[in-house]
């Protein structure tokens, strides 16, 4: 009976390679990924777990990744107690214990796989959303690049801001979590895939270590919650909330999230979200502009008003106080976790939503 049990557990281990074997199906059928996964199982699981989790305001994953470390440390100083005490069994410890940590691995990842994984090899948005991708112009992003800094200037009159001059959301981020849902259910009648019954997205407590990693937000699929770093400047604060709402909803791609953040900011009927979502495709845009065409680039950021540029340095001296070792090795971990999900350009697919914000600025240029 024991030797079944020990059989039983060991095979649980195959867990690991079924999970990717069911990746690399999926990636050659997004078209029935996107109707009977993204569309279909996925929707039923997100939602009741985030209508299940939503009811606590507390971050329930938070409470759980501390609770899966301690758990970690404390296995480990008995493990190490143990084998001090233990003369003749070492070789059987140290096995069994590796043993429980593959079988850990595998089935987190059989389950990461089926509850959120698929939602990588969906159809792309730009092709849900019926927008022409293809290779740029410098004169379209330049322009791209105009219209956003237009409207960023224009919205940054409506926003409130601090002592300091810097644009500041009065009610803090709890307002903001609890507002968010408007820009999704605005434009859910233009895209369905947007729809839905979710959470409001979560402050995490310990938003300091999210700040020193270099993490803004993260989208937890075990229990389907949007963790937001509540500590952020406000500038982005909307639209980061909004990013892993798109998260939340099944696009796991950087580069979409980002746009879908963007079109629900200003699908939003406040001027905060509006002028927060402008902001997170102007930087993303001037960005790419600047490393193709110098000169534009200084000659349009001369055009942002006070305002603004007071926002985007009170942002850039946020994440530079926190800068460091630990920021270099979180960005590390999430590029190497973004290739594993067939994002090729790993932290560089953030920038990609530029060619969805050029593809809509053609259409709309072309009407």
């Amino acid at each position: 009976m024991d030797r079944l049990k020990s059989i039983s557990k060991w095979s649980l281990i195959l867990l690991l390679p079924i999970g990717i074997l069911l990746t690399n199906i999926a990636q050659s059928s997004p078209a029935f990924i996107e109707k009977y996964y993204s569309n279909g199982i996925y929707r039923y699981i997100s939602q009741f777990l985030s209508t299940i989790t939503g009811i606590i305001p507390t971050s329930i994953a938070e409470l759980l990744i501390i609770f899966l470390i301690a758990f970690f440390i404390y296995k480990l100083v008995k493990i190490i107690q143990t084998t001090i005490k233990t003369k003749n069994k070492k070789r059987y410890i140290l096995i069994n214990f590796l043993r429980k940590i593959l079988i850990f691995i595998s089935v987190g990842y059989f389950i990461f796989v089926l509850i959120w994984g698929l939602n990588y090899y969906r159809l792309p948005f730009s092709e849900i959303a019926n927008l022409n991708v293809q290779d740029a112009t410098i004169e379209e992003l330049t322009g791209l690049c105009e219209s956003l800094i237009t409207e960023a200037n224009d919205l940054r009159k409506q926003v409130q801001e601090d002592e300091n001059g810097v644009m500041y959301i009065p009610k803090g981020y709890k307002d903001v979590f609890n507002r968010a849902h408007k820009g999704y259910d605005n434009i859910s009648d233009t895209y369905r895939e947007l729809s839905g019954n979710y959470g409001d997205p979560k402050g995490v407590v310990f938003s300091q270590v999210m700040s020193y990693s270099g993490i803004a937000g993260i989208y937890f699929p075990f229990t389907a919650e949007a963790n937001i770093n509540k500590d952020r400047t406000h500038v982005l604060l909307p639209a980061t909330a909004s990013h892993e709402m798109a998260h939340q909803r099944g696009f796991a791609r950087e580069d979409e999230a980002n746009y879908i953040a963007y079109l629900t900011c200003k699908a939003h009927p406040d001027p905060d979200f509006q002028y927060s979502g402008t902001m997170l495709a102007l930087i993303h845009s001037m960005k790419q502009l600047y490393e193709h065409d110098t000169n534009a680039y200084f000659t349009l950021k001369a055009t942002y008003s006070e305002g603004v540029l007071r926002d985007l340095q009170d942002n850039n001296d946020f994440w530079q106080k926190y800068s460091g070792p630990i920021d270099k090795a979180s960005t590390k971990i999430n590029n190497t976790y973004l290739k594993l999900n067939k994002q090729q350009d790993g932290v560089q697919s953030y920038g990609r939503m530029v060619d969805l914000l050029i593809a809509e600025y053609r259409l709309n240029y072309n009407k």
